[in-house]
C-alpha cells in the first residue's frame, strides 16, 4: 500500500474518532464576568440568548463553536431552574467551545431590574449634549458611543 493511501486513511479514521468522541450536552456551563461583577461561574443553564455585532442570536447546547463581539443590549439567561435572568451589558466578547461551555465578558453588566429609567434618560440627555457641542472628531466619536449606549439602556429598561 502506498504512502499516499495509507495517510488518506489514516487521516480518515482520525476525522471519524473525533466525529464519534464529540461529546453532548444538555446544559451549558456559562460564565459571565464583568469588570463590576462575576454573575455567572461555569453554571448549568438551558439557553443564553446574547446581542452581538452579527446580530442576536441564542446558544443551546451543543452550539457551532463560535467567537463574537457582544453589543450593547440585553443578554438573556435560561436558567435551568426555569427563571429567566435579564443582564444589560455594555460591550465584550462572546466564546461559545465545542464541549458546549460558553464564556461571556462584558466591560459592564447589570441586571435590567437594577437599571433606572429616569437615570438612563439623563444619561443619554447628557450624551446628546456633549455630541451638540463637541468641538473635535475624537470627542464627537466617543459622545456618539455614549449616546448608542445609553440608546441601548433605554430600549433594555423600557
Amino acid at each position: 500500500m502506498s504512502l499516499i493511501i495509507r495517510s488518506a486513511i489514516f487521516t480518515t479514521a482520525q476525522r471519524t474518532l473525533r466525529i464519534q468522541s464529540r461529546q453532548y450536552s444538555e446544559n451549558i456551563v456559562f460564565t459571565l464576568a464583568a469588570t463590576n461583577k462575576v454573575f455567572y461561574k461555569e453554571i448549568g443553564v438551558h439557553q443564553i440568548d446574547v446581542p452581538s455585532f452579527s446580530g442576536s442570536f441564542g446558544i443551546k447546547p451543543n452550539h457551532v463553536p463560535t467567537l463574537a463581539m457582544l453589543k450593547s443590549g440585553v443578554l438573556t439567561v435560561h436558567q435551568k431552574d426555569g427563571i429567566i435572568k435579564k443582564i444589560f451589558v455594555s460591550s465584550g466578547t462572546i466564546t461559545v467551545n465545542a464541549d458546549s461551555s460558553v464564556q461571556i465578558l462584558a466591560e459592564e453588566a447589570h441586571p435590567v431590574e437594577h437599571l433606572d429609567l429616569s437615570a438612563c434618560q439623563e444619561i443619554l440627555n447628557e450624551a446628546q449634549r456633549q455630541m451638540s457641542t463637541a468641538t473635535s472628531v475624537d470627542i464627537r466619536a466617543n459622545a456618539a458611543i455614549a449616546v448608542e449606549l445609553a440608546e441601548a439602556l433605554l430600549c433594555a429598561k423600557g
